[in-house]
């Protein structure tokens, strides 16, 4: 076989004459020892994923990581099972990474908001999400896959599946990760997220006339993040900080400094009006503005969905149900059982009410179908990790709310079960893009589209109970307020914070159509409304180390004197930076649960160690130990 796609793999032909990859001789790629690596790799995505999507607000694609991983573990344990068990692998670990980029967006909420979860609410709820999104996208997969091919790209399918085809090149991969993991998971080590002996904060922080704060986190997994996502979203991001912290901040400031004695912040009556300090601004009122900033980003961009849900709706009912020996049941009973769990769910987390638990449960599916076969379809256009799963979701948040509202439903223990509902909703959309890449690259590559589903479905349930694991774990983390918090939970905060609002009646509604109408300007000007508004709303600090490991990438692009050696190059990057992530996540997560289990006590650093200087060390050496990987690397031989 040539080691490469051949152009009908992009189009040119209809998907029923298309020719896969693997043509002849059995789709099966599956065995004990390749679920077996899919499993582990499921749990690992996902538990990386959940760490840090709450603590930067993004979460990476684990199609081509899983697929190069998966590729070295295929060779070492099922090397006879070849590229189709490497498929079932890069799925598995789409799987995890796929719960997680759901299930972190409104679960936390239930934290926020001072309630608590149970891991029996949580697991139910997301299995309920992984098995609906998954029965509901196999419904329009002859369509998805098949019928659109050649006009629904699935750009981050055909990565994978290149990737997969050149796997031969997986050991030079592999080396990069493993560099970045050793990166990440040295510098985790000596910080606050495990040992706690070195400072990773360059912070200053103006309390006079002009109230400004600057702050670098010296993190492997955000640098890493920013090398992965690019110049582009990193600047916007970033832009949102300095539009916070440089510009909505001091100006708060100024105008509070005219406030009259005994007028005291509007949440808070312990700090006067007059005496605000810039974390007192930052959590009180600026935070509110870019919940609105994001409110406003969510909406419009579910109202622009508008037109694809009408067609992608219009064009399912009119295609052609799957034919052929490779179509079976299988999909409509994981959808069954899916709905039937959604109900069950919904009595688990209705606390009693019937008539919440029914009503809830219904318009909760019937949202979630909507936004399955958009996800689905939305997947085919820009892949997932574009795919605006905070705007779907907010969207179909404020429909359950208002539900909640009308039928009186309005107590804090209500609002934790409209979260619930909501992360039933989250987890569908997110797993049904997942799903429909995955089975992109089945189609491309030539396996079995039943096998995929059964792993597929494996994989998320796994990733469900590590998620909820991981977030019951770091609850009394994720939980904290204040200046400085470990996880910002931008999208979680925000869910927290419009529904409680709502059903309270007591959201500051004037700071939220402030950063409403921001979003709206930023919308008019034609720039990228959620992402200047999660960067509005996480801390400088993370934006600003997100942003540097996008300049990183573009140093590296800059010094290649070819296209050639710049792909190379950017390849071998993005690779480390997996690593990166990988190990900054991995590392930080398990150090958090030595210290939960007081197994490590940090004292905390002291003397040069607690010093902005200490963090400038780590900034250089973070930097250099990524830069000269790249840099050395090189086109081999043939290569164009």
């Amino acid at each position: 076989m040539d080691k490469k796609l051949s152009k009908d793999a992009y189009g040119g032909v209809a998907g029923k004459d298309y020719v896969p990859y693997v043509s002849s001789g059995s789709k099966s790629g599956g065995n004990v020892a390749v679920l077996i690596i899919g499993i582990v790799l499921a749990a690992l995505f996902a538990a990386s994923t959940a760490y840090s999507g709450m603590k930067s607000g993004l979460t990476v694609a684990a199609g081509i990581p899983g697929s190069i991983i998966g590729s070295a573990f295929i060779a070492a344990f099922a090397k006879q099972k070849g590229i189709l068990g490497k498929n079932l692998v890069q799925g598995m670990s789409s799987g995890g990474e796929s719960v997680a980029s759901g299930i972190i967006f409104v679960l936390p909420a239930v934290l926020l908001i001072g309630s608590k979860v149970s891991f029996l609410e949580g697991f139910v709820v997301g299995i309920g999400g992984v098995l609906f999104g998954i029965g509901a996208a196999a419904l329009v997969h002859n369509y998805l896959i098949v019928e659109e091919h050649g006009k629904l790209m699935y750009p981050e399918s055909m990565a994978i599946s290149e990737t997969l085809v050149a796997s031969e090149g997986a050991g030079e991969s592999m080396k990069y990760m493993g560099i970045g993991f050793g990166i990440g998971g040295i510098i985790t080590v000596v910080t606050g997220s495990f040992l706690n002996v070195a400072n990773n904060v360059i912070s200053y922080v103006n309390e006079t006339f002009y109230k400004w704060k600057l702050e670098v986190e010296v993190s492997p997994l955000l640098l890493g993040i920013g090398f992965i996502v690019g110049l582009e979203v990193s600047v916007a991001m970033f832009a949102g900080s300095i539009l916070a912290n440089f510009g909505i901040m001091p100006l708060i400031g100024y105008f509070a400094g005219f406030g009259r004695e005994g007028a005291n912040v509007w949440n808070n009556p312990n700090v006067a009006i007059n005496a605000m300090l810039v974390k007192n601004i930052a959590g009180s009122y600026v935070k509110y503005i870019g919940a609105g900033m994001m409110l406003s980003g969510g909406l419009i961009g579910a109202i622009k969905l508008i037109p694809t849900i009408i067609s992608s709706i219009k064009e399912t009912l009119n295609a052609k149900p799957a034919a052929g020996a490779d179509s079976s049941s299988v999909g409509k009973i994981i959808l069954l059982s899916g709905i039937v769990i959604a109900f069950v769910a919904g009595f688990v987390v209705s606390g009693g009410n019937v008539m919440m638990a029914v009503a809830a449960s219904i318009l909760s599916v019937f949202l979630s179908l909507l936004f399955v076969i958009v996800s689905g379809r939305l997947t085919g256009t820009i892949g997932t990790s574009n795919l605006p799963v905070s705007g779907m979701t907010i969207a179909s948040l404020v429909l359950v709310t208002l539900l909640f509202v009308v039928m009186g439903w309005v107590s804090p223990e209500n609002n934790r079960s409209l979260l619930l509902f909501g992360t039933f909703i989250v987890t569908a959309i997110a797993m049904a893009g997942g799903y429909a890449q995955s089975q992109k690259v089945t189609f491309i590559i030539g396996g079995s589209k039943n096998e995929m589903q059964r792993y597929f479905t494996i994989a998320g349930i796994v990733g469900v109970a590590v998620v909820v694991g991981t977030i019951l774990l770091l609850s009394s983390q994720l939980s904290m307020t204040g200046d400085n918090v470990p996880f910002a939970l931008p999208q979680a905060n925000l869910m927290a914070t419009l529904t409680a609002g709502i059903m309270s009646g007591e959201l500051p509604w004037v700071m939220i159509i402030v950063g409403a109408v921001m979003g709206v300007v930023l919308f008019l000007l034609k720039l990228p409304v959620m992402t200047v508004a999660i960067g509005f709303y996480l801390p400088i600090s993370t934006t600003s180390i997100i942003l540097i490991g996008a300049l990183v990438r573009m140093f590296v692009e800059k010094t290649c004197k070819s296209e050639a050696e710049k792909e190379v190059k950017v390849s071998n990057g993005i690779s480390l930076s997996s690593g990166l992530v990988a190990g900054g996540s991995i590392i930080g997560l398990v150090g958090i649960i030595l210290q939960v289990t007081d197994v490590i006590k940090g004292a905390g650093p002291s003397g040069f160690a607690a010093s902005n200087g200490m963090a400038f060390v780590l900034l250089a050496g973070l930097l250099i130990a990524t830069i000269i990987p790249i840099i050395n690397s090189k086109v081999k031989n043939g290569q164009q």
